[in-house]
């Protein structure tokens, strides 16, 4: 009759009963415990889990991390070469505006062509710069902002709000979201506060 009953016992609880008889029962001399054998690979078995799944997360992190890397490495790799290019693209509006807007208007022949050939090369230039994810700052009417322009001065103007931009010295430019090179710009002073964006 006990040995029907103990069928019906879950393994657990026949673990349990187990344990409780082998603990009035001594293990034989020389060998260990089953019970407590048991209990010490349980708990080297919950070990060796965690660090698995540790090692999951990890491997999933390094993952998202060098995935990051490479999609930075393809938007900002040509950031040095872009900045140092940015001089070449600042001599060409210098060439364009060292022009008299009359005589460029009037001017025929091989002036006109030079003039033209030179905004030509211009655009196409930024076209190409852009083509890399390097993009022109248009500041001028914006407010002004730090972290994308340099503040050269303040022009006095009561008609707009106080930390417009006026006038844009030199261009900036930004690759992806990281500025390149800051917009060097004036801003405008004595007007209203501007509006809280």
């Amino acid at each position: 009759m006990s040995d029907f009953k103990k069928a019906d016992h879950s393994p657990s609880e026949a673990l349990e009963d187990a344990a409780e008889a082998g603990k009035t029962a001594e293990a034989p001399a020389g060998e260990p415990d089953p019970f407590v054998v048991l209990q010490n690979l349980q708990a080297e078995n919950a070990d060796l889990k965690d660090k698995v799944l540790r090692t999951l997360a990890d491997m999933e992190n390094l993952r998202r991390r060098t995935e990051k890397e490479v999609a930075d490495a393809k938007t900002y790799g040509v950031t040095s070469f872009a900045r140092d290019m940015l001089t070449f693209a600042d001599n060409l509006r210098r060439a364009v505006d060292s022009m008299p807007a009359e005589l460029r208007e009037g001017a025929d022949g091989p002036v006109k062509t030079l003039v033209e050939g030179l905004e030509l090369t211009e655009r196409d230039f930024l076209s190409r710069l852009a083509r890399y994810g390097v993009k022109r700052l248009e500041p001028e009417g914006a407010r002004f902002d730090p972290n994308m322009h340099e503040a050269l001065f303040e022009i006095p103007n009561e008609e707009v709000p106080s930390g417009t931009v006026m006038q844009v010295v030199e261009a900036g430019y930004a690759i992806g979201d990281r500025v390149l090179r800051p917009a060097k710009v004036g801003i405008s002073r004595g007007g209203p506060k501007p509006a809280a964006s």
